[in-house]
């Protein structure tokens, strides 16, 4: 089992950058994929990047590509999240989850992560 622990979130004005931190604990990212998920009051859940970390492998949700770059630390048991030209439409909590025992991107599914950090807030204003 592995424990999520999410930070770096924040206030910027549109066009700002944050880099958003995932970190670890209890076990070891080699056998999980981290996928970093945001949802506003009221909404679903969107997926928005995901990383596996053994391979470095990557996938990313349209609405984000080319501006946001995910990544992975594993001596720090660490995946970020570079976001780029932020925009009011990117306010939401961000938050990580972890789907264990896979090698291959997941396509964001929800189901199919098994544990999750509590996240942090991003308030990107115009």
């Amino acid at each position: 089992e592995v424990h999520l622990v999410e930070s770096g979130g924040g206030s910027v004005q549109a066009g700002g950058s944050l880099r958003l931190s995932c970190a670890g604990s209890g076990d070891t990212f080699d056998d999980y994929v981290i996928g970093w998920f945001r949802q506003a009051p009221g909404k679903e859940r969107e997926g928005v990047s995901e990383i596996v970390c053994s391979e470095g492998t990557t996938h990313y949700a349209e609405s984000v590509k080319g501006r946001f770059t995910i990544s992975v630390d594993n001596a720090k048991n660490t995946v970020y999240l570079q976001m780029n030209s932020l925009a009011p439409e990117d306010t939401d909590v961000y938050c990580c989850g972890a789907a264990f025992g896979t090698k291959v991107v997941v396509e964001l599914r929800e189901h199919e992560f098994d544990y999750w950090g509590r996240g942090t807030q991003v308030t990107v204003s115009a």
